[in-house]
């Protein structure tokens, strides 16, 4: 038995040994998990500190330019509206007066050219009235205004002034009018460039605010999520960070307690082994085996032929003590201290194996309720681990997709922004080049329809010697008659041929005796016509190849001009289409980088769910791992039990009270 005692001691010593080190592994792998997620954690705190703070520095300033922003279209609208009502303030007035200014001149020029035809009965008329009421308001001299005013009223003396002296004045009020027509007409125009210079610069002052104020508005929307998701990360690992720091001190003083309880329970187990190991020693001594079987009762040949209340307890006893091979129990203890009293009450006894039966009965079936219900839960949550370990792989992918697509779109419209100003670069080169081309097609057709002309008006003259028939002669044109003024007599007679004597003398010439017959010179004048007809022949083919280049300029910069317009439309439906991308990628981006935020959002949850998991799992298998490892040990050993519970209770039913 004691054998049996110390092989026992030395196979529970082999298995807790097991279940010792499988704690041990745990403790060292969570402690440098946790190590290191601490670690991360303090270095990703003043990251997220930093960053939150240099963007709340930039939305601080974006809110004031905004506000500045805001404040500078606010003040731009009002002047245009400021000057807007000035402007109408003043096109009123100069209406008013342009209109005042137009009706005194036509009234004055009417005036004058009444008074200057001698009308009678002007000083009835209604233009006379008309006249002294100008007369009272117009800026001239005092004189003037006392002649005219003198005349109007029709109370003229003998030495008054006549009618031209008013009409020059008249004439001079029509000029000073007219003078300060023109000047505030000038005046007006320019007031109407400056309105309009005024509301250009303020319209564009106006958009280019409204660019900027949506712009910081959007930074400021984007940096706001930003700072909120980024704050509730630092929150989250903060949290996270000193959830980890107490149970990493958690987990260090569990396994420092582990490892010394082990270090003291292998110091007794190796103390119980001992004292077994020098039982065993004492007990096969040879001398002691000889003074058993001389002090030892009992004999093989003994035999009991009455069965006594003694023997039913020896009996009771010793099926008790069989339980005791199965496992170590101490309500068994006490039934068999029960037993070894000096009166025994049997039916105690059997009550108390009954209740020992029962509560055994009791336990196998906690044991199975608590087996199965660890095998579910073991279950449950490897299941679960396994459905979190894919979550946290598909978003991990997830994220790693959405990153790339991101970086990717990012990249594809900086190409098409990059794009888009080269067209535009080529677009506005191409522009250059064929106003170049234009230009030089209008300057080079221009030289070679003169020089067409030049050869067209030389090769008429030719014909018109060499060819009369052929010769064109230019239209004729009326002759102005200052021209033939100037013909007939503005310029020097040609002087004619003297007569046959001295003019006015009555004198005649002395008569000579003739000449002697010329000398010989040439004869009758031949035209070059073949030199001529081959001149003409060179102009002609000059003028088919004038005409020919001409042609084929026109063609060319047809083509050309076809060329551009196709090549601009085509550039004006690429910007179109890349504009679209980029709106189209944009929004693709937006949505990538909204999604991608939910992802690690998920992504982080599920990890902290994990390690939640983790940590459930870890707990059941402290509590659930000995019970799966020795469920059927223990059943066996109770069942063991019970057996001998029951034998003994029939040995203690059957015995003999008398």
């Amino acid at each position: 038995m004691i054998q049996r005692m110390q092989k026992q001691v030395e196979e529970q010593g082999e298995k807790e040994k097991d279940l010792f080190e499988k704690f041990m592994c745990y403790c060292k792998n969570g402690v440098a998990d946790l190590e290191k997620a601490i670690s991360d954690a303090e270095t990703k705190i003043p990251q997220l500190e930093s960053a939150i703070k240099e963007i709340a520095g930039e939305l601080l300033q974006w809110k004031a330019d905004l506000k500045q922003h805001k404040i500078d279209r606010t003040d731009a609208k009002k002047a245009i509206a400021e000057a807007t009502a000035i402007r109408a303030k003043e096109a009123a007035e100069y209406a008013k007066l342009s209109g005042d200014y137009k009706i005194n001149i036509g009234a004055m020029t009417k005036a004058v050219a009444a008074l200057e035809k001698g009308l009678g009965g002007f000083l009835q008329t209604s233009a006379a009235s008309f006249l002294r009421q100008i007369a009272q308001g117009e800026s001239i001299s005092e004189d003037n205004r006392e002649v005219l005013t003198e005349f109007l009223s029709g109370s003229q003396s003998s030495d008054s002034p006549g009618t031209g002296q008013i009409v020059g004045i008249l004439k001079q009020m029509l000029d000073t009018m007219n003078a300060d027509l023109a000047d505030s007409t000038a005046a007006e125009e320019e007031a109407i460039k400056e309105f309009d210079a005024l509301v250009a610069a303020k319209t564009k002052q106006i958009e280019a605010l409204t660019e900027m104020i949506e712009d910081k508005t959007q930074r400021i929307g984007e940096a706001g999520v930003k700072v909120v998701n980024m704050a509730e990360d630092l929150e989250d690992t903060k949290e996270e960070l000193v959830s980890d720091k107490k149970f990493l001190a958690e987990l260090q003083k569990g396994c420092s307690t582990k490892e010394a309880e082990w270090a003291e329970r292998c110091k007794t187990r190796s103390m119980e082994i001992v004292a077994l190991a020098d039982t065993i020693k004492i007990l096969n001594d040879d001398d002691a085996l000889e003074l058993f079987k001389k002090t030892l009762p009992g004999s093989a040949s003994f035999m009991q032929v009455d069965v006594t209340s003694k023997d039913t307890l020896a009996r009771a006893s010793a099926a008790l003590r069989e339980s005791r091979k199965h496992k170590k129990d101490y309500r068994v203890d006490a039934i068999l201290l029960a037993l070894t009293g000096r009166s025994v009450d049997f039916s105690k006894v059997i009550q108390m194996v009954d209740n020992m039966v029962a509560l055994l009965g009791k336990e196998q079936v906690d044991d199975n309720a608590k087996l199965e219900q660890c095998q579910v839960d073991l279950d449950q949550a490897e299941d679960k681990m396994k459905e979190l370990d894919r979550s946290i792989m598909l978003l991990a992918k997830a994220i790693d997709d959405d990153k790339t697509a991101i970086a990717t779109l990012v990249d594809e419209i900086a190409a098409l922004v990059a794009g888009i100003k080269a067209l535009d670069k080529e677009v506005a080169e191409r522009t250059e080049v064929r106003k170049e081309e234009n230009s030089d097609f209008i300057t080079a057709l221009a030289q070679h329809k003169t020089a067409l002309d030049l050869l067209t008006m030389a090769k008429n003259r030719m014909n018109k010697f060499y060819n009369p028939k052929l010769y064109k002669a230019p239209p004729k044109r009326e002759m102005s008659e200052e021209e033939r003024l100037t013909v007939n007599f503005g310029g020097t007679l040609a002087p004619t041929a003297a007569p046959a004597g001295i003019a006015g003398t009555g004198i005649g010439l002395v008569q000579k005796s003739a000449p002697p017959p010329p000398p010989e010179t040439y004869g009758a004048y031949q035209k070059a016509s073949e030199s001529g007809n081959g001149v003409m022949a060179m102009m002609d083919n000059l003028l088919g190849d004038l005409n020919t280049e001409m042609t084929e300029m026109t063609v060319l910069e047809s083509q050309a001009q076809e060329e551009y317009e196709q090549f601009m439309a085509d550039a004006a439906d690429k910007r179109t289409e890349d504009s679209k991308s980029i709106t189209d990628k944009s929004a693709v981006k937006a949505d990538s980088e909204a999604r991608l935020v939910q992802e690690e959002s998920d992504h982080k949850s599920t990890v902290k769910e994990l390690m939640a998991n983790d940590k459930v799992t870890m707990n059941l298998h402290q509590s659930c791992d000995w019970l799966m490892k020795f469920f059927d040990v223990r059943k066996e050993a109770r069942a063991g039990e019970i057996a001998a519970l029951k034998n003994a209770k029939a040995v203690l039913s059957g015995a003999n009270y008398a």
